[in-house]
């Protein structure tokens, strides 16, 4: 139980290095595209330290209503 929350904590503190490495803790009002971009990057961040890269390849977002 300890190695784990162990992981998971030193995952979560990589990932702030992460957003902090990209300014995201510097830029200007918060609004909820800047949290979301912070939390995915903190969550996800890591990955791109071990060479996974994640990346959105195919995006079909709905369209709005004319």
């Amino acid at each position: 139980m300890r190695l784990g929350s162990l992981i998971v904590v030193l995952w979560l503190v990589v990932g702030v290095i992460a957003a902090g490495q990209r300014d995201y803790f510097d830029s200007g009002p918060i609004n909820c595209a800047g949290f979301g971009n912070t939390a995915l990057t903190v969550l996800a961040g890591p990955l791109n330290y071990v060479g996974v890269n994640p990346k959105v390849a195919d995006c079909n977002v709905p369209q709005p209503s004319p």
